[in-house]
């Protein structure tokens, strides 16, 4: 075997192939719940989920803080979020787009 092939992307790299070997990342669609404190939003992202044993539909909630540079969402707005470096002690996400502003 020759050394060039290795498992690592080359150092020239576009940051879209440097993306995919190291995975994707993760993408919600959340309702802002609080805007209150500053380029920081609050996001509660809802799912469904079969009772194991029941079957019956269970409502799932997660909340995340979420990174919104510009202070740009309001209450009620349905954002789409993403996963990032860590930008503080709870804050994981950022604020990909405004899918929908509140009326």
């Amino acid at each position: 075997m020759s050394d060039t092939a290795t498992a690592t992307p080359p150092a020239t790299a576009t940051p879209d192939q440097q993306n995919q070997s190291r995975g994707r990342r993760k993408v919600r669609l959340g309702t802002v719940i609080a805007d209150k404190m500053d380029k920081t939003v609050i996001v509660q992202v809802g799912s469904s989920k079969a009772h194991r044993l029941y079957r019956k539909t269970v409502q799932q909630r997660s909340r995340f803080k979420v990174h919104d540079p510009n202070n740009e969402c309001g209450v009620g707005d349905l954002v789409r979020i993403t996963e990032t470096r860590p930008i503080s002690k709870e804050k994981r996400w950022r604020v990909l787009e405004i899918v929908e502003k509140a009326k």
